[in-house]
C-alpha cells in the first residue's frame, strides 16, 4: 500500500451537487482539472447507479464509484461492474413479506448481466410516483410494474427502497432490525417536509464498506471522505479524514474533522483544491 496515494471520496446529494440536484459548472470543472493533475476522486451515493453516471458523465473518473448506499462498485472506465453485495434470496422474501405486513410497498431493483431493473407494485404514493417518472426521463431507468413483489425471482435482488412518514417508515425499520444479514437506513428527505426514505440492502454492503474495498483493491494509504447525511456517517468510518458541508446535520458536523463551504458554494472541490 501507498501511504502517500490518497483517495479522495464524496456523497452527491446535499453535498457534492448543487440545490439543483445537478454538478456546478466551476465543481464540474475544477474536478477535471484535479483528476488531469492526478487527484484520485470517486462518489459513494444513495442513487442508482444509472443515476449516478448520468450525473457525473462530464466529470472525466477513472476510479469506480459506489452507488446503491454501496451496494454496487461500478467501473467507469470499463463501463462494468466490479462487485455487488446482495441478499440471500430468502432474505429478500422476508424482507417482502415484512413490507406487506405493515401494508407497504417498495421499489425492489434487481441487477442481472450488468442490467439494472426496479419493480413496484400498484403504489398510491405520490411522491413515489414523482421518482419514478422523474428517472424515467432523467436517467432512462427502467421501472416494471407487477402484481406482487413475491412473484419476482429472488435471486439478483440487492436493494429496496421506499418513502413514506416517519411513523409509517419507523415500524418498518424497527422489524427490519430483526431480520438477520441486512442493514437498512432512514434518511430524512430534505425537499419534502415530514418524509423519510428507507433503504435495505445486505449487511455486507455499505459505504463504509465500498471505501474499504477501494482503499484495499486501489492500495490507498489515505481515504479523505465528503458527506453531509446519516447514509455518511458508516463511510466516514472507513476515512482518515473525515469532510461534512456546512449544510450537514449536526450529528455529521460532530463526526468531522473539518467543515467546508455548503453543496451550493462548491465547498468540496474548495476544500481539496485548498489541501492537496
Amino acid at each position: 500500500m501507498n501511504e502517500g496515494k490518497t483517495l479522495y471520496i464524496s456523497d452527491l446529494d446535499e453535498t457534492l451537487l448543487n440545490k439543483g440536484s445537478v454538478l456546478s459548472e466551476y465543481t464540474k470543472s475544477r474536478l477535471n482539472e484535479l483528476i488531469s493533475r492526478g487527484i484520485h476522486f470517486t462518489i459513494a451515493t444513495g442513487r442508482t447507479t444509472d443515476a449516478a453516471k448520468k450525473i457525473m458523465s462530464g466529470v472525466n473518473l477513472d476510479i469506480p464509484i459506489a452507488s446503491f448506499n454501496g451496494v454496487a462498485i461500478y467501473d467507469v472506465r470499463q463501463k462494468s461492474l466490479v462487485k455487488v453485495f446482495r441478499p440471500l434470496p430468502e432474505v429478500v422474501k422476508e424482507i417482502v413479506s415484512l413490507l406487506k405486513s405493515h401494508g407497504m410497498s417498495s421499489l425492489m431493483y434487481e441487477l442481472k448481466d450488468d442490467e439494472q431493473i426496479a419493480y413496484y407494485e400498484s403504489l398510491d404514493n405520490r411522491l413515489i410516483n414523482e421518482f419514478i417518472e422523474d428517472r424515467k426521463a432523467r436517467y432512462n431507468s427502467s421501472f416494471y410494474r407487477v402484481n406482487d413483489l413475491s412473484d419476482v425471482p429472488p435471486e439478483h435482488i440487492m436493494y429496496f427502497t421506499l418513502m413514506d412518514t416517519y411513523d409509517r417508515i419507523k415500524p418498518v425499520y424497527d422489524g427490519l432490525m430483526k431480520i438477520p444479514d441486512i442493514n437498512a437506513t432512514m434518511v430524512d428527505d430534505t425537499k419534502a417536509a415530514g418524509f423519510w426514505w428507507l433503504e435495505i440492502f445486505s449487511a455486507e454492503a455499505s459505504k463504509e464498506n465500498a471505501v474499504k474495498y477501494l482503499r484495499e483493491k486501489y492500495g490507498y494509504g489515505k481515504v479523505v471522505g465528503f458527506g453531509d447525511n446519516y447514509n455518511d456517517l458508516p463511510m466516514f468510518k472507513a476515512c482518515d479524514v473525515r469532510v461534512a458541508v456546512k449544510n450537514a446535520l449536526d450529528e455529521v458536523k460532530a463526526a468531522a474533522d473539518y467543515i467546508c463551504e455548503s453543496h451550493d458554494e462548491d465547498g468540496v472541490v474548495k476544500w481539496i483544491n485548498d489541501n492537496i
